[in-house]
């Protein structure tokens, strides 16, 4: 049976981020939510304002 390590973290724009520790590239990893954590994040975000996409204005290319 491999080594099992159990690392925290917290979920940012939809990215686990980790408090401690690097994962090695490539890594398969399982994630578990709690009940209490995952009612609070889903309440917590129906409150919090979306945020809008970036606009970025487009030029037009100068025709010579």
């Amino acid at each position: 049976m491999p080594d099992v390590k159990a690392y925290r973290g917290v979920v940012k724009d939809g990215v686990i981020v980790l408090e401690r520790g690097k994962l090695p590239e490539g890594a398969v990893v399982t994630v578990t939510v709690g009940d209490g954590e995952l009612v609070r994040a889903t309440i917590t975000s129906a409150f919090t304002p979306k945020k809008k996409p970036a606009r970025i204005p487009l030029r037009p290319t100068p025709t010579t």
